[in-house]
């Protein structure tokens, strides 16, 4: 847990509408919110503690009455469950119909893409970087290993087995399938620029040492249909739309309220950040 302590010369009293917000509280709460900077997270802190007061004052001048429930194991407190049953009362926003999800759908088609995949093999000869007499060797091994398999295609996955350093070897070198990002930066670059059952015309130089690649199988990402994401779709934008609502609605009473000692310019509810 950070601590975070900010010392100014002439404290300013945070109230709204003559409800002071103690320097203490703000301490608690900062440590909920991280900042760029420790003076960024006490106004974070401080926002978020002037909206509570605002939704809190709200509920009570409606007679709200609120149970705590319980998500995910834990137990709301009564603040929080009577936030919750005030947004429930007073904040409505529209379901997501067809039209407004076919729309976001093609608008978005690239979010819906299934990943393209990989099926590369390789030949590891390991090697520190920094230890230029064995990463010359480890070079060496492998323009030698990539000359045979080049003039011997089938033989790359018993030379695999017999000289590779990575535990791949026990399968002929086979790394399985992999997408973009989960190999190095350049065994991906020179994967990326092969074809289907092309060897790579020179050896692949990695942190890890350098390595004869051959990509087996490449699977284009397809685009997901409609049908297997139109409740995702839906389930994003109603809650993009309740954010929205819920801001504005803090905005609407920030300006009906007397707020001293803090800007709250486009303030946004503690339960929408």
């Amino acid at each position: 847990m950070r601590t975070v302590t900010l010392r100014t010369s002439t404290p300013t009293a945070i109230a709204v509408n003559d409800a002071v917000i103690a320097s203490t509280d703000i301490a608690r709460e900062v440590q909920n919110h991280a900042g760029e900077s420790p003076k960024q997270a006490w106004e974070e802190a401080t926002r978020a503690l002037v909206v509570r007061q605002l939704l809190l004052q709200r509920a009570r001048t409606l007679g709200l009455a609120a149970e705590p429930q319980t998500v995910d194991g834990l137990r709301e407190t009564q603040d929080e469950a009577l936030i919750r049953t005030l947004l429930e009362a007073d904040v409505r926003t529209p379901t997501a119909d067809e039209a407004n999800c076919r729309r976001y759908y093609q608008a978005n088609l690239a979010r819906f893409r299934s990943l393209d995949l990989f099926e590369p093999l390789h030949i590891l000869f390991k090697a520190d970087p920094s230890d230029k007499a064995a990463y010359a060797r480890a070079l060496e091994q492998a323009e030698a290993v990539l000359a045979d398999v080049t003039t011997a295609p089938n033989c790359f996955e018993s030379m695999a087995r017999a000289l590779s350093d990575c535990p791949s070897a026990t399968d002929g070198g086979r790394l399985g399938q992999v997408a973009r990002g989960d190999t190095t930066p350049a065994f991906e670059t020179a994967m990326l620029a092969l074809e289907a059952g092309q060897l790579c015309p020179a050896p692949v130089r990695t942190p890890y040492g350098v390595h004869v690649l051959r990509l087996d199988r490449k699977v284009a990402g397809q685009t997901l249909p409609f049908e297997h994401v139109r409740d995702r779709i839906a389930a994003y934008l109603e809650e993009s739309a309740w954010r929205r609502a819920v801001a504005q609605y803090v905005a609407l009473l920030a300006g009906q309220a007397r707020i001293t000692g803090f800007d709250m310019p486009g303030a946004a509810s503690p339960l929408v950040q």
